[in-house]
């Protein structure tokens, strides 16, 4: 997949954790770049790759059943869309867009989009717009 697709399957994962389980997935700041929300460590991990196949890093036996099921709900719902359609996705949403408040629509940015942002809003939506957790 595309690092950047990998960018935006991470970022609904830690939307979702936080909705869901109620905490974070991860403790890495998410900003709002230009193509969509960014972990800024994982981006220079892969920084000049534009495909992986493996992901080298971390350590998903740390992970609880609990955060798997989160996980595997978000891939299961998002994980057939293009990179993208994930970027333009996130683009009309109330986290990045806040978060970008005051830059135009290509320039650099590294604001964080806030936690608490991120679960308000995903919280809020309607059932049926929502990743259905089973």
């Amino acid at each position: 997949m595309s690092t950047m697709k990998l960018q935006k399957l991470v970022y609904y994962s830690q939307a979702w954790s936080l909705v869901w389980d109620e905490k974070p997935l991860f403790k890495e700041d998410i900003e709002a770049w230009a193509n969509g929300p960014v972990v800024r460590d994982l981006f220079y991990y892969h920084r000049g790759r534009y495909e992986i196949d493996t992901v080298e890093i971390g350590n998903p036996r740390l992970l609880d059943q609990k955060q798997q099921e989160t996980i595997d709900a978000v891939l299961d719902y998002y994980g057939d869309k293009s990179a993208q359609w994930l970027i333009e996705l996130t683009h009309m949403e109330d986290p990045w867009i806040e978060a970008r408040e005051g830059l135009h629509p290509l320039e650099r940015g590294d604001k964080v989009i806030p936690l608490d942002a991120m679960a308000v809003y995903y919280s809020s939506l309607p059932v049926e717009d929502e990743v259905v957790d089973e």
